[in-house]
């Protein structure tokens, strides 16, 4: 089977369904026309930056780089992370542990299992998806923590008045925030395959490998993302659910 290969011109062509969002938002009154197009072009320019970069890496083919590269996928996740909690009191250095711990975890046990071999081909792909994934585990359960600790402020300090310790008083909204952010992961691996066709299978498939092989591969990226989204979860809703309380132990005041 031959590969495909997107030609400049198609890929100029193409950028006609861009045209799809930006007449909605002129048609609706919107506003995200101008949002649109930055995305686009901001998008296309990391794009083009990050595939030069991966190319010499990949042709250098060094271990230090590849890690290098990793760390660097990593602290953007991070930073991208910590920036969708609402609390004015969230720490980088939380999101930067949950990520680096939740990634490297999950890459240890692909690397000592031998389902993908320390190269920059396959090391570095796998750290962005893991990353990603984990990047949106962890802004939807910051944004569950704010919300918790918002409509449920009475009951917090109702239980830290009847002496309960802020992770007892804190325990419910903890769980949720946890639960709400793996549910996406969860949801998505009961729908593989009958629903949607992933990224990585689908982009074997186009290169023209084995539908069979390219399965493989997903189940194994399914697997990942479960244990990596899980990992980010409990990680960075067990470190910052404490920026809502002071040294004393006492509810922080609404900002």
């Amino acid at each position: 089977m031959k590969a495909i290969a997107v030609s400049d011109l198609s890929l100029i062509l193409s950028f006609a369904l861009v045209l799809v969002p930006v007449a909605i938002s002129w048609k609706e009154k919107l506003g995200l026309t101008r949002d649109i197009f930055y995305s686009v072009g901001r998008a296309i320019v990391q794009l083009v930056i990050v595939g030069y970069v991966l190319k010499f890496i990949m042709q250098v083919n060094n271990a230090l780089l590849t890690l290098l590269m990793t760390l660097f996928i990593i602290f953007n996740a991070a930073w991208n992370a910590n920036k969708r909690d609402p609390n004015p009191n969230r720490q980088l250095w939380q999101s930067i542990m949950a990520l680096l711990i939740g990634t490297y975890i999950t890459l240890g046990v692909l690397l000592l299992t031998q389902t993908v071999k320390l190269k920059p081909m396959q090391i570095i792909p796998i750290t962005g998806m893991i990353a990603g994934n984990e990047m949106v585990a962890m802004g939807l359960c910051y944004k569950v923590l704010a919300t918790g600790f918002h409509d449920q402020r009475q009951q917090v300090l109702e239980k830290i008045a009847l002496g309960a310790d802020v992770k007892t008083a804190s325990m419910t909204i903890l769980r949720r925030s946890i639960k709400t952010a793996m549910q996406p992961t969860i949801d998505s691996a009961k729908t593989v395959g009958l629903v949607n066709l992933p990224g990585m299978m689908s982009g074997l498939i186009f290169a023209g490998v084995d539908p069979v092989y390219a399965i493989k591969y997903q189940i194994m990226v399914t697997f990942m993302l479960l244990s990596a989204t899980g990992l980010g979860a409990v990680i960075a809703g067990y470190l910052s659910y404490r920026n809502y309380f002071n040294k004393r132990s006492q509810l922080r005041e609404e900002q």
